[in-house]
C-alpha cells in the first residue's frame, strides 16, 4: 500500500470512526463539578506529604526544604515511597522525569514504576514484577551534554 493510500485510510477512518463520549465530574446529585473544585485534586501537595509520612520524616523534609539542611536517601526515600503509593492509588503505571538542559530547551524521560527482578535458579530464570520508586529516581538530576 502507498503512502498516500495508507494516509487516506487513516483520515477515513478517523472521518467514519466511532463518536468520543467526554464524561464530565459530576457532584452525586448528578450537577456538574465546579473547576474550582476539581482544581489541583491531583497533585501531591505539601498536605498530602504531611498525611502521607511519618511526623519526623516530613519534619525533617521541611527543615531541608528550607534549606537547613541536605536531603537525605531516607527522607528522600520516604517521600518517594509515598509519592508512588499516592500515584498507583490513582491509576498511575508510569512517571515523567521533566528537566531543563541547558540547551535552551525541556526533555523529559518516561518511566514506569514496575520493576522486574530476576533470579536464576538451577531450574531456570524467575522474575518478580515489583512497583518501586527510589528517592534517587525521584531526585535525579541530568548532566548537560
Amino acid at each position: 500500500m502507498s503512502a498516500y493510500e495508507l494516509r487516506k485510510s487513516a483520515l477515513v477512518a478517523a472521518a467514519t470512526g466511532q463518536k468520543r463520549e467526554i464524561q464530565y465530574p459530576v457532584k452525586a446529585d448528578g450537577k456538574p463539578r465546579y473547576p474550582s473544585e476539581i482544581y489541583g485534586e491531583n497533585v501531591f501537595t505539601l498536605k498530602t506529604m504531611a498525611k502521607a509520612l511519618p511526623k519526623p520524616i516530613f519534619a525533617s523534609f521541611l527543615k531541608q526544604r528550607r534549606g537547613r539542611q541536605n536531603l537525605d536517601k531516607t527522607t528522600a526515600d520516604s517521600i518517594a515511597h509515598a509519592v508512588r503509593v499516592w500515584a498507583m492509588d490513582r491509576g498511575a503505571t508510569h512517571y515523567t522525569h521533566w528537566f531543563q538542559p541547558q540547551t535552551g530547551t525541556t526533555a523529559e524521560k518516561h518511566d514506569a514504576f514496575l520493576s522486574l527482578v530476576s533470579t536464576f535458579t538451577p531450574g531456570g530464570e524467575e522474575v518478580t514484577p515489583i512497583d518501586q520508586f527510589s528517592g534517587g529516581q525521584l531526585l535525579q538530576s541530568e548532566p548537560d551534554a
